[in-house]
Parts: C-alpha cells; sequence; structure tokens
C-alpha cells in the first residue's frame, strides 16, 4: 500500500494515478471538506478511463496534527510521497504555511516511526536553492543559505527537507524532489494551477524561473521510489523560461496582444507604497522585497542530475503548456 498526502493537489493526483498505472494499491489523503469531483473531472485530461481509475482510490481524510490519526492512515503502508502543502507568496499565509508544512511534515515523520512505512519521497521545491555552481547555474549542491532574504514558502520547504533528512539519518529510506512550477491540469484555483489565469494577464514580470510538466515529476518520483535511489535529491525542471516568454506564449494562444513588462523601478514604487498603506489594501503587501527579487531576477537551474541519472527527457515547456492550456479552455468553456 502508498499513501500520498495533498492528493487533490494538481501533483498528487497524477502521482497517484501514475502508481495505479503501476498496479500499486493507493490510499490518498485529502482534507474533509475537499472537491473530489473536481479531481475525478480532470482526470480525464490523462486517462481514457477517469471513473475506473477514480473508483481505485482509497480516500482518506487525514489531520496532520493528530499523530494517532496519521498512524491509523499508515497501517499497512510501505511507500510514502509526501505532496501536502500550503503554497502562498502573501505575508498573511506565512504563519500558516509554516504550520502546515513543517509541523505537519514532522508529525508525518514522527507517525512514520515503527511503523511499516520503508519509503518515503519528498516534494521540495527549486525555492530552496541558493548559489551557483562554476556554470553559472544552480544544482543540487546549491545549499540553502539562511543569510539570505527567502519567502516564507522558501524557508517552509527548507525546515521541512531538514525533518526529512532527519527521518533518514534515523534509517528512513528517503528522496528528495525539487520541481520547478509545475504545468498540469486541473484544481485551476489554487497554487500552480493559476498559472494559465495570471499568464492571460496583459502585465507580466522582467525575471523568469524553471517550469516542468506535471507528469514528468509524476513519473520521476514514482521511478526514484521503484529504483530504490535514496539518500539524495533531485531538481526537476524542464526549461528555465522568462516570464515575458510564457506570458506572451499564453496570450498569442489566445488571440491577445504582446504583454507589457512591469518595470523593477514601478514595483520598488509599489514597495514604498505598501509601507504607508500595505495595512489597508492588501494586494500591495505583495510587494516587498522578496517578492520583487523574486519577479525580477532569473537564474539558469540544471536538470543534469536526474537526466544523467534516469536517462530521463522532459517534455518541452511550450508543449507541456500547449496541452494543459487546451485542457484549460476545454474545462472553461464547459462552465
Amino acid at each position: 500500500m502508498v499513501l500520498v498526502t495533498g492528493a487533490t493537489g494538481i501533483l498528487g493526483r497524477v502521482i497517484v494515478l501514475e502508481l495505479l498505472k503501476r498496479g500499486k494499491s493507493v490510499r490518498a489523503s485529502k482534507r474533509k471538506f475537499s472537491n473530489l469531483e473536481e479531481v475525478r473531472n480532470s482526470l480525464k485530461f490523462y486517462t481514457e478511463d477517469p471513473d475506473e481509475i477514480f473508483n481505485r482510490i482509497e480516500w482518506v481524510d487525514v489531520d496532520f496534527e493528530d499523530i494517532d490519526s496519521l498512524k491509523m492512515v499508515l497501517n499497512g503502508v510501505g511507500e510514502v510521497y509526501h505532496c501536502a502543502a500550503k503554497v502562498s507568496f502573501h505575508p498573511k499565509d506565512s504563519k500558516k504555511m509554516y504550520h502546515t508544512n513543517i509541523e505537519g511534515t514532522k508529525n508525518l515523520l514522527y507517525a512514520c516511526e515503527n511503523s511499516s512505512v520503508e519509503k518515503f519521497c519528498f516534494v521540495s521545491s527549486i525555492a530552496v536553492l541558493d548559489g551557483l555552481n562554476e556554470k553559472g547555474e544552480m544544482d543540487e549542491n546549491s545549499d540553502y543559505n539562511p543569510k539570505l532574504n527567502h519567502s516564507a514558502y522558501a524557508v517552509s520547504k527548507h525546515f521541512s527537507e531538514m525533518e526529512v533528512w532527519r527521518a533518514a539519518a534515523e534509517g528512513l529510506k528517503v528522496v528528495i524532489v525539487n520541481p520547478g512550477i509545475i504545468i498540469g491540469s486541473g484544481n485551476w484555483k489554487e497554487s500552480s494551477g493559476l498559472i494559465f489565469e495570471n499568464f492571460s494577464k496583459p502585465l507580466t514580470f522582467s525575471g523568469g524561473t524553471s517550469y516542468v510538466d506535471v507528469r514528468d515529476v509524476a513519473k520521476i518520483s514514482a521511478d526514484l521510489m521503484d529504483k530504490n535511489i535514496f539518500g539524495e535529491r533531485f531538481i526537476l525542471i524542464s526549461e528555465n523560461k522568462r516570464y515575458r516568454e510564457m506570458t506572451a506564449f499564453v496570450r498569442k494562444k489566445l488571440g491577445k496582444s504582446e504583454p507589457k513588462v512591469i518595470s523593477k523601478s514601478v514595483l520598488r514604487v509599489s514597495q514604498v507604497l505598501n509601507l504607508f498603506l500595505g495595512w489597508l489594501i492588501s494586494p500591495l503587501r505583495m510587494a516587498n522585497t522578496v517578492n520583487i527579487e523574486a519577479v525580477t531576477s532569473f537564474h539558469q537551474i540544471s536538470n543534469q542530475k536526474i537526466k544523467k541519472k534516469l536517462g530521463f527527457e522532459f517534455i518541452p515547456v511550450e508543449e507541456s503548456l500547449e496541452f494543459h492550456l487546451n485542457n484549460y479552455l476545454n474545462d472553461q468553456s464547459t462552465k
């Protein structure tokens, strides 16, 4: 039996699908009020028989603050894929994000002690990476630097990773994957599911980041566990792209004009306004030093380690965008 946490998320649902395709029995965690019909509906984008696949999933409500509840959910489970996490870059969510991501991971790992669980895959993020290699790229050795400013999300993922490595030191077989921004279908109003809504807007930023298709993340994660590759971390990205490129591609497909780039100077003005009016106008609170740096910088990130380890070839970003944008438009047209 395999447990997938955060199974209603844009990644978790595809990991569940990948595992079921491999003949595994899957127990999937959800929140009490999760929309399972939305999950069932999104499976049609990935498989010809979504209902048959969905009906094979054992859904369970999980309270990550209740150790006894977690121990019950882990009964008979040999492998865990921990995808559950809160993602936000708004300062108001910082405290909740720390609690959900760090404490939730800590409690789950505590529940794994003296249980049937032998393998643990943790889904982290490229947000924890700092420092460049000799090629001027970030790679798996680009360790988190506590002296630098980070988003609350990056901090929460870093300390979650520390909990995972602690469990590894105590004997649990763990592997960590660090995906870039995940391009996927479904869950359109949360986390990376907002990607097409955001890229359809007329304004964009000068920086960029790294992207990966959800199907690649699911397949690689399952491959690493099946091949018993543990005690390592792997960056999962297809390509490094500027926000301008991504927004222009999506807007062109939608028949819209080229996006306008918001200059860094304009963002700095917003930051000043945040100091005076952030308490009154919530969106202004997003204009802080960390977020401005994130949307105006562009670091090259290497995917060579996983490509060499598994001989893996990623889905190109434009192909990924095309596939999932069509899914997004088809979903919108039926509402």
